[in-house]
């Protein structure tokens, strides 16, 4: 059976779509199959896989609202990862299921009968319902924290929204972890901050850090993967060793 993880944080620019398409580069080449699920309407899963968002003719937006089956809108990258697309376009489906039944599960149905070992999903910068399909929709939550000053606001909220999914309509959502991003080691800020969050959630957090690297920056840019666009680099080795720590944790 396979595992479904939500890379969520209602922050923008902490490394969450950074994070989902380099996790899911390594899991592949740890020789699993996955697809990446992109439900954040800017669409960033989906250009930094290489994928021109504006050319799509089918997206998540149609399968969340039941037009089309997640198969027929899935494309395939060079690397092997598969996708399912998105771009601004889901913006509106937040306005048009609000008044659905069962409207916090449709992706969860939409992925009923996929056979992936694991499905990576790029949720939106916002606890929004969007947010809530990812969580019914997952097994696990991760979350990437930037260690710059303000990282542990918000944080409170986010586990709330997680535990109200929890007791509302996914049971077995568990946290796999907090993962620290942006690390820079010559700035005494990151250590504190790293510091502050292991006070308050040690026993959460995951144990690779993702340090700041302009190679990790660049690379959606160019539509590719860390591992594509320079695997020799500090970022790619962080993925990597994130990759076989997220093995461990969910086959624990």
């Amino acid at each position: 059976m396979g595992h479904k993880i939500a890379i969520l944080n209602q922050k923008g620019g902490v490394g969450k779509t950074t994070t989902a398409i380099n996790l899911a580069s390594y899991l592949h080449d740890l020789g699993r199959s996955i697809l990446v699920v992109d439900m954040d309407p800017q669409g960033n899963s989906t250009s930094g896989l290489g994928i021109d968002k504006n050319s799509l003719d089918i997206t998540t937006y149609d399968v969340l609202i039941g037009v089309n089956n997640f198969q027929d809108a899935t494309k395939e990258t060079p690397s092997g990862l598969v996708v399912l697309p998105t771009n601004s376009s889901l913006a509106a489906a937040e306005i048009e299921l609000v008044g659905e039944a069962e409207r916090e599960i449709k992706l969860k149905k939409a992925l009923a009968n996929s056979d992936y070992d694991y499905v990576i999903i790029d949720c939106p910068p916002a606890l929004s319902l969007l947010t809530v399909n990812a969580l019914a929709a997952s097994d696990w939550v991760l979350i990437p924290v930037q260690a710059e000053y303000y990282a542990l606001e918000g944080l409170s909220q986010l586990l709330d929204v997680v535990q109200r999914v929890r007791k509302g309509v996914n049971p077995d959502l568990e946290v796999l972890g907090l993962l620290m991003t942006m690390y820079d080691n010559r700035n005494s800020l990151s250590g504190q901050v790293v510091e502050e969050v292991e006070k308050h959630f040690g026993h959460k957090m995951l144990h690779t850090v993702i340090p700041r690297n302009v190679r990790l920056a660049e690379a959606p840019s160019f539509g590719r993967t860390i591992s594509e666009h320079d695997k020799w680099s500090k970022g790619a080795k962080a993925y990597k060793q994130l990759a076989k720590e997220v093995e461990k944790r969910v086959n624990a």
